[in-house]
């Protein structure tokens, strides 16, 4: 199960259930993904086929929506 926490544009945010317990959020379009560590800080982990200014773009979000994914993170990894 991946549940989407965000859509925004052309990229759909979201956790992979039952992955690493590490706190962290995928990005996905039709042309590339990317991963994000949350927590303890922000780190682009990898991606695939997305330019500069694109992740530099996703990590902004990322950045802004942060305390949103971790409160999405708990909800959806506690139940």
């Amino acid at each position: 199960m991946s549940p989407t926490i965000l859509r925004y544009k052309n990229y759909r945010f979201f956790f992979n259930s039952r992955e690493e317990a590490r706190m962290h959020v995928h990005v996905s379009s039709q042309d590339g993904t990317a991963k994000f560590w949350i927590d303890p800080l922000i780190i682009l982990d990898h991606h695939y086929n997305m330019s500069l200014s694109e992740l530099q773009e996703l990590k902004e979000i990322v950045e802004e929506k942060r305390n949103d994914f971790i409160e999405q993170w708990n909800k959806h990894f506690r139940s």
